[in-house]
């Protein structure tokens, strides 16, 4: 008897991990011989299963934070990016997929957050200055997060 192959569902989240300093924590991705350097990003599990659950697991996947803990923040930023799986990683997906929908949240936890990597994912991580981390991410929708992380990350009715 086959085993059925599961692909990627083609709906992800992107969550920018930030201090109240605006330091942003990149991630640089084990399964790349140049230096991707990201947010932390991943695929939904099943159909149903939310964004906000998608983020929540991520986060705890990828880098040990718990969403939950103290002086710890996720806030939905309600935006959505649809772009073009590169096509190193369209393998992942069913045949005939090439575009993938990412939903975007902020994640403010406090300075000196402990990082703890899955090394099947990353190698390194660093925390940067908004603008920096916007240089260095890969990705053109993650590198516009960070550039946006101003914006959402500022006190209810603050202009920047």
């Amino acid at each position: 008897m086959l085993a059925m192959r599961s692909y990627k569902i083609p709906q992800s989240v992107l969550v920018v991990i930030h201090t109240p300093r605006l330091e942003v924590l990149l991630l640089r991705r084990a399964d790349s011989a140049v230096a991707f350097w990201q947010s932390v990003t991943g695929s939904k599990e099943r159909e149903d299963e939310s964004f906000e659950a998608t983020a929540v697991r991520e986060v705890r996947e990828e880098t040990g934070v718990d969403v939950q803990g103290a002086g710890c923040q996720l806030t939905d930023w309600r935006l959505e990016n649809v772009y073009d799986i590169y096509p190193q990683w369209r393998g992942r997906y069913a045949p005939g997929v090439t575009r993938n929908t990412e939903h975007v949240f902020g994640l403010r936890v406090p300075c000196g957050t402990a990082v703890r990597l899955d090394p099947r994912e990353h190698t390194a991580h660093r925390w940067l200055p908004w603008r920096e981390a916007a240089d260095c991410c890969y990705s053109p929708s993650n590198a516009e997060a960070c550039l946006l992380l101003p914006r959402f990350a500022a006190p209810e009715g603050a202009r920047i």
